[in-house]
């Protein structure tokens, strides 16, 4: 991590670039590395064919009999909900501490709002669904209409926060009340499609990982490949944001430059990531939060983050497929159910410490 010394903390040089390690932070990135295969793991094994660990092994090497029920159906859902729990994640963290506010994520803000009306319109306009139905736009048009209302969200919510600055909690009512704008117009163009069409749409928005191929994974890996480097070379500009525009002004930050490069690599995050999976509720918000606690530092960390996405998506959905199996729930259900007292307590914290 990169920025300001904390207790514990070993610096690493290479070149003019330092950083700083956590131990603290290293294991608990570790841990969640192992939870991740566990759950990857347990993922290939059930099913409607439930497999043992020396078939999922010799399914994946090729010698085994069950090839296409493990690298064709199942591993590209279980690596979809890694890659999509670590770009929510990531871009959560980023979102947080720009805004020095723990409600203040995508989901909040009302980026992956944005990208759900842009998606559930070319849905009923269309009839296509990314992944689902047919229709020649559903390979390309799906995620690129989520990234561009991801961005039209962000910026509707960036210029109306600002006021010759940016305020925490100014951004967070503004991006609840845009998102609630988003929300009722995403369910009026259901109710003027028809009843296929916003059925489908219907799927896509609870967030599901249910039929997820290869053409899932590739982008968020591409995506990640790309972003995560210039997210994590901005670690040292969301470190001296922590101390205050004045602070960070005076240790030679371009704020609005850096504010804007790093809002505009957590928004293609999110967008991308539900282009993939539709929107999945609070992770985004609950992941970072999290990730501070395991490292035990003083914002959230990015790596830790996206870990901690990894793991949090990856439970939901084997969550979402267990819980009343054979009937699989969209893996969005099981996160709010699970986010929302989180929320809750993310709220009554906040407002205890503006009384103190």
């Amino acid at each position: 991590m990169t920025g300001v010394r904390l207790p514990h903390a070993r610096p690493y040089r290479v070149g003019k670039v330092s950083w700083l390690v956590r131990p603290r932070g290293v294991a608990a990135g570790l841990t969640g590395l192992a939870l991740i295969a566990v759950l990857v793991a347990l993922s290939l094994r059930i099913g409607d064919f439930p497999l043992s660990l020396g078939e999922i092994v010799a399914s994946l090497t090729g010698t085994g009999g069950n090839h296409f029920v493990v690298v064709e159906l199942r591993l590209p859902r279980a690596l979809t909900g890694v890659l999509v729990g670590a770009a929510l994640g990531l871009s959560g963290a980023i979102t947080q501490s720009i805004a020095r506010n723990a409600l203040a994520s995508p989901d909040i803000l009302g980026v992956t709002s944005g990208a759900s009306v842009t998606v559930v319109a070319m849905i009923v306009a269309s009839g296509t669904v990314y992944g689902g139905a047919s229709g020649a736009l559903a390979g390309v048009g799906i995620p690129v209409a989520a990234l561009a209302g991801g961005l039209i969200g962000a910026v509707i919510v960036y210029s109306l926060a600002w006021r010759r600055g940016l305020d925490g909690y100014r951004l967070v009512l503004v991006g609840v009340g845009v998102a609630a704008v988003f929300t009722n117009v995403k369910y009026w163009l259901m109710t003027t499609g028809d009843v296929n069409d916003s059925s489908r749409a219907m799927v896509w928005i609870s967030g599901s990982l249910n039929g997820r191929g290869w053409e899932h994974v590739t982008p968020v890996a591409y995506a990640l490949v790309v972003l995560v480097p210039l997210c994590l070379a901005g670690t040292r500009v969301l470190s001296a944001l922590r101390f205050g525009d004045e602070t960070a002004t005076g240790l030679g930050v371009r704020l609005n430059t850096a504010r804007a490069v790093l809002l505009l690599g957590a928004v293609l995050l999110a967008a991308v990531a539900t282009a993939a999976a539709g929107p999945i509720a609070f992770v985004a918000l609950a992941a970072p939060q999290i990730a501070l606690r395991l490292a035990g530092v003083a914002q959230p960390p990015l790596v830790v983050s996206a870990v901690t996405g990894a793991v949090l998506t990856s439970a939901a959905d084997l969550v979402a497929r267990s819980l009343f199996a054979p009937v699989e729930l969209p893996v969005g259900v099981v996160t709010a159910v699970l986010g929302a007292p989180y929320l809750i307590y993310l709220l009554i914290r906040a407002r205890r410490e503006a009384r103190s």
